[in-house]
């Protein structure tokens, strides 16, 4: 996987996209370590379908909105720029809602419980 050296985290949102981009912008070889972008534009998780990853998750919001919602809890989290949360590994989780007005961008930090 080709990584960038270098970029924007605003570069390519000034168009609205038919799916998220997601790009990876710096991790490991062995993916213990994984950061991307992604630019949301009105996207959400299909109805029905939870997140349950085997590393743990930082996220943050850089621009825009979206609600966050876990299994466990009963009402979702809005999440604006500059809200992060930490997602323990296998905690269900989806994203029920981004901006449709203007993209949502996130920075998500992927690793692994015991590299770190």
């Amino acid at each position: 996987m080709q990584i960038p050296q270098d970029g924007n985290l605003f570069a390519g949102t000034d168009q609205v996209l038919p799916q998220e981009l997601i790009e990876v912008v710096a991790g490991s070889a062995n993916q213990s370590l994984r950061i991307k972008r992604i630019v949301s534009h009105g996207q959400a998780t299909p109805p029905g379908q939870w997140y349950d990853q085997s590393q743990h998750e930082w996220v943050a919001v850089i621009a825009g909105e979206a609600d966050l919602r876990f299994e466990d809890e009963a009402v979702a989290r809005t999440m604006r720029a500059g809200d992060y949360v930490f997602i323990h590994a296998h905690r269900r989780h989806r994203v029920d809602r981004t901006s449709d007005s203007c993209p949502t961008i996130w920075i998500a930090v992927f690793y692994d419980a015991d590299a770190y």
